[in-house]
């Protein structure tokens, strides 16, 4: 087969590329150039690299392309991943993330573009085919390996080409909805986008899965809420039908406008929960909602806790939500506003198959409860929370809690747990590690935050805002290696120690 035979290569959204079946194969002989050593080992530049890649692609060398854009892709995401962990500037975790989203770009169209070389290759009857005997001599073969790219790699081109092809720019515009949002640009959210994660776009419509019944009667069977619910992320209804066949008045939102209404016809609101707020003062609706999972779940859970102060909130959540340290969001939600209940499914529950499917039925392969939070009388959502086991199996045809002011049959009755004192209110823990902050400050030549942390037992994140406290009271003043306390800090641990002396003294004379 002659090196000289023509193809030309056309990239939806991009070029047509005029190259030969030499081409081709000279293409697999990219790593010995030495490229992508010096790609992967260069983080110091990533703009001029993503330059370099685009450049590359534009000129059909697809595989260098290809191994360029994953680097920066790589390193981007490490990047951003930092930048939030380390709660650096939103600018600079944005700016990590169109990076992430310019790699992944030129990576999908490089992918999509040796998809096309490889599917040319095979027309032309030069592609190795598996047995015996040989289908091409091995001077003409053109392997998956020639292209840089896996049979899986190619399998998951092949779809995201043709979807980009029924709709010219679908890969941009989701990678940049993305990036629009404030979330991760990342491979795996991209198909689940473009509809190809498992199934064809056709096939997965709006790619939404809905809650299954079994859950919700479940949850009904433990919990009755107040007369009226939020249903934050309705998606189409599944869990806000249930709802209301059982007397509750449901509040629709969510991110997408689906058209959806609740039984008195009122259309659903579309917005982004991480950026609602309570519409009026005072008492608001009680929520019940399978939230997004990802990355922004810790972010929804914590916003729902902090902002809205539900009376009651119940969501299905990944079993996993009861671990995790090293997101503020996620101990907040956790451990500084624990939920009451934790309803776990030790039956999975049914698969939460896509919107019209026929084929056979599964169970998911993912382990889920209900977390139920409730506020108790001095505002705070308490300090304990009660895990039972529950089999949905047993609750299909269950008869529900009626709705009303709340309540649960969970079997757990929390007045056998008496306090011999009374629970501290927040303001009032603030106040004693502010103290406890002051006066440890007071024996230090010197100290940062790492050692006021370590010193008083308190997160990170506590013992920053203390810092920033102690500064903006001017208790203590910066010096070269971090913070010393300041005559203003002096004054104030002297009269709280008046304080402190004189209020002993009146309780000797009292006694």
């Amino acid at each position: 087969m002659s090196d000289d035979i023509p193809i030309t290569i056309s990239i939806p959204g991009g070029p047509s590329v005029e190259t030969t079946l030499g081409g081709l194969k000279a293409a697999g002989d990219a790593a010995a150039k030495g490229l992508l050593p010096t790609a992967r080992g260069d983080a110091s530049n990533l703009a001029a690299t993503i330059d370099r890649a685009r450049s590359l692609f534009s000129e059909g060398d697809y595989q260098n392309a290809l191994w360029l854009s994953e680097a920066v892709y790589d390193q981007s995401k490490a990047a951003a991943s930092y930048a939030k962990r380390m709660k650096l500037s939103d600018e600079l975790i944005g700016k990590a993330r169109r990076m992430q989203g310019d790699a992944l770009l030129i990576e999908t169209r490089a992918k999509m573009a040796l998809a096309d070389q490889f599917d040319e290759a095979q027309k032309a009857g030069v592609v190795a085919v598996r047995g015996r005997p040989k289908n091409i001599p091995d001077e003409n073969v053109f392997r998956l390996e020639d292209a840089g790219v896996s049979a899986k790699e190619i399998h998951e081109a092949r779809k995201l080409r043709d979807a980009e092809t029924k709709e010219p720019g679908l890969v941009e515009r989701a990678i940049a909805a993305r990036i629009q949002a404030g979330l991760e640009p990342s491979r795996a959210n991209l198909r689940s986008a473009v509809g190809t994660a498992s199934a064809s776009k056709e096939e997965r419509g709006d790619n939404f899965y809905q809650t299954p019944v079994e859950a919700t009667r479940t949850l009904l069977a433990f919990e009755s809420f107040s007369g009226t619910i939020w249903e934050p992320s309705c998606g189409l209804g599944a869990i806000s039908a249930v709802l209301e066949a059982e007397g509750y008045e449901v509040i629709l939102s969510d991110l997408v406008d689906r058209g959806m209404a609740n039984a008195d016809g009122e259309l659903q609101a579309v917005g982004d929960f991480l950026t609602s707020q309570p519409e009026a003062p005072g008492e608001g609706p009680d929520i019940v909602t399978n939230p997004p999972y990802g990355e922004v779940l810790n972010d929804y859970v914590a916003h729902a806790l902090r902002v809205h102060k539900p009376r009651k909130m119940a969501l299905l959540l990944n079993l996993n939500f009861l671990c995790g340290f090293d997101d503020d969001d996620r101990n907040f939600a956790m451990d500084d506003n624990p939920p009451a209940r934790v309803y776990v499914f030790k039956r999975r529950l049914p698969m939460m198959h896509r919107e019209g499917w026929d084929g056979k039925k599964a169970s998911s392969r993912m382990n889920t409860a209900w977390f139920v939070w409730e506020r108790q009388e001095d505002g705070s959502y308490g300090d304990t929370t009660v895990i039972r086991r529950v089999d949905w199996k047993e609750f299909q045809d269950a008869a529900p809690l009626l709705p009303g002011a709340g309540g649960n049959a969970s079997g757990v009755h929390f007045d056998e747990f008496k306090r011999e004192t009374p629970r501290k209110t927040l303001d009032e823990r603030i106040s004693e590690n502010e103290a406890q902050a002051l006066i440890w400050c007071a024996d230090q030549a010197c100290f940062d935050a790492v050692a006021l942390r370590r010193a008083i037992g308190v997160r990170p994140s506590t013992a920053e805002g203390i810092i920033h406290w102690m500064l903006g009271k001017r208790l203590i003043d910066p010096t070269e290696g971090g913070f010393k306390i300041s005559e203003e800090g002096w004054l104030a641990l002297q009269a709280e120690a008046g304080v402190l002396m004189a209020s002993d003294a009146v309780r000797r004379a009292v006694v």
